[in-house]
């Protein structure tokens, strides 16, 4: 078969396709970084991961962050980039990367991840209280158990002293994860559903019920779920990829420097979960209304520009 043979093939077998490509190249890449964190951080650490690590331990969280980065890398990063290449001869132009959003679009874009902050919390809220019946009391403990210990490894990493530390979490836990994960769940995996479906809304949402539940945290599927879907219509809307990528990166930054602020107790913990307390549905109206409101402009500035046909 010729290495340019995807690029007439049907969206679901560049779909199977991409699943094969995601799977080897992160599995590729956990063999060369465990290979690589040999000689820096010693075998007993490394075979010490296996038996779990204590997130108290500077060392262990620098081993940690390492493996972080490089799963970053390995499963969103370079997998899209790499089937861009068997799909498209412009790999930019297939991830939808040569548009640049103009400035009020970018200012638009923010302002809609903050307004709608109270909103996410509020879902993310009654997320968090969902319960299932007794005969699947042991699933929901899993679930719980997942979710607490990926709760601790965040609080840990967040967890820095000085702007050093914090600068370091935005590349971590903003920069690499808003484009990894833009690249692959809306420059690839939208797309495929698109074009499997004939719908950009069909795409849409299943590519951000994808996204939400490949982060394995279930107790935050339903916002992080609403969240993939903006970010679809942000490409959608717009044509670029820019654009999801930059709400995305303020989305995470956000969490970041609040988090950064509550612990060194420059604003209170409310702040942070601003829209999540008694009184949330108030803010969460209110939030969703305004944030409707800046929707619709991003949706009007968007219909000026001349939109590629973003299907797979």
């Amino acid at each position: 078969m010729s290495l340019t043979a995807f690029r007439e093939s049907r969206p679901g077998t560049r779909l199977i396709f991409t699943g094969f490509v995601v799977l080897v190249v992160f599995l590729i890449t956990q063999i060369v970084t465990a290979v690589i964190a040999i000689p820096i951080f010693g075998f007993d650490a490394l075979t010490g991961m296996m038996d779990g690590i204590d997130h108290t331990d500077p060392e262990s969280l620098k081993l940690l962050k390492f493996f972080q980065i490089s799963q970053t890398i390995g499963l969103f990063i370079l997998p899209p980039l790499v089937v861009a290449w068997f799909f498209h001869p412009d790999i930019p132009e297939y991830l939808s990367l040569k548009e640049k959003p103009t400035i009020m679009l970018s200012l638009l874009v923010l302002l809609l991840v903050l307004v709608l902050s109270p909103f996410i919390n509020f879902t993310g809220a009654i997320n968090a209280e969902m319960h299932f019946p007794d005969w699947l009391a042991g699933v929901e403990n899993w679930m719980r158990n997942a979710e607490d210990t990926a709760e601790q490894l965040v609080e840990a990493f967040l967890k820095v002293n000085g702007i050093g530390g914090l600068m370091f979490n935005l590349f971590m836990i903003a920069v690499l994860p808003a484009l990894g994960e833009e690249l692959l769940f809306r420059g690839v995996i939208q797309k495929l559903f698109t074009g499997m479906s004939g719908s950009h809304h069909w795409g849409i949402w299943l590519s951000a019920a994808l996204f939400s539940a490949l982060h394995m945290q279930f107790y935050g599927f339903i916002p992080r779920m609403l969240l993939g879907g903006m970010f679809g219509y942000l490409l959608v809307w717009s044509g670029t990829l820019w654009l999801p990528i930059l709400a995305h990166f303020i989305n995470n930054a956000a969490a970041v420097i609040l988090m950064y602020m509550v612990d060194h107790n420059l604003i209170s913990q409310e702040v942070e979960e601003f829209g999540s307390g008694p009184d949330g549905w108030i803010y969460a109206l209110v939030s969703l209304v305004v944030g409707g409101f800046v929707f619709y402009m991003i949706r009007q500035q968007a219909l000026q520009r001349s939109i590629p046909d973003l299907q797979a």
